[in-house]
């Protein structure tokens, strides 16, 4: 009897222990490689708790959200997958708008693509066959893929670039595979090319924004979020935070189109 109760106040010791060293686990689009990373840190700074940060393309994070994946708050670079965890029951309410996010044509140093933020120079490329290798986001489950196609549609830029396509699991991939000598040039994500990163590793532009769907991000609390997640959620939403998002090149939601 004497060890059974050794035993669970052993146990009872170690409860506290193990909550306080778990980190919230946050899932957000890879477009938020960059900016989230520099959020997290500086929510550290200020005096909250360490965080583990997973990136991914929304469409896979949503999937794993409502396989049970342990997300308790999840950026979207796409609200449609919010809503779709939001219908499902999956998350504390309908979450907000934390920004508008831009698509860039990026092209490695050596590429012989011009810049142009209407693609039509990309689309006579295309045409001319002299495009062997062009990286995007996977159009099915990556928010800005789905804009990359819409952007090469609106230039009919699309057909001519199908056996050309390089497609990343996610946004970053496709940002390393245009700078990386993998492929001639992509369109990704502006928030991960305007940054120190990027610095001299390619050229880029951002490209008109009226040629694809607004790329409206949400974020949203699950059913499983602690303390440390809701207080990172609010930090997002302050002015210091937008200052961060919009330094990334981010739009915010009040400014959006």
């Amino acid at each position: 009897m004497r060890l059974l109760s050794a035993v669970l106040a052993g146990l009872l010791c170690l409860l506290p222990l193990r909550s306080a060293t778990a980190q919230a686990l946050v899932a957000a689009a890879s477009d938020l490689q960059f900016a989230l990373t520099e959020l997290a840190e500086a929510f550290r700074e200020a005096g909250g708790s360490e965080l583990r940060l997973v990136f991914g393309s929304s469409g896979n994070l949503s999937r794993q959200i409502e396989k049970g994946a342990p997300f308790e708050l999840f950026l979207s670079a796409d609200e449609s997958y919010v809503a779709r965890l939001v219908e499902a029951g999956l998350t504390r309410d309908e979450g907000e708008i934390y920004a508008h996010g831009h698509l860039a044509l990026l092209l490695p140093p050596n590429s012989p693509l011009a810049l142009d933020a209407s693609l039509k120079k990309l689309a006579q490329a295309a045409a001319s066959g002299e495009i062997t290798r062009f990286a995007i986001a996977n159009p099915e489950h990556a928010p800005y893929g789905r804009a990359a196609k819409q952007a090469l549609e609106a230039a009919s830029a699309w057909e001519a670039l199908q056996p050309a396509l390089v497609l990343g699991e996610n946004v970053s991939q496709a940002a390393q595979f245009a700078v990386s000598g993998s492929a001639q040039g992509g369109l990704v994500a502006f928030s991960l090319v305007a940054t120190p990163s990027f610095e001299g590793r390619g050229k880029h532009m951002m490209i008109r924004p009226e040629t694809y769907v607004p790329l409206r991000q949400r974020m949203v609390l699950t059913r499983r979020a602690g303390p440390d997640a809701e207080a990172f959620y609010d930090y997002l939403r302050s002015p210091e935070a937008r200052e961060i998002f919009a330094a990334y090149g981010f739009e915010l939601p009040e400014e959006a189109r």
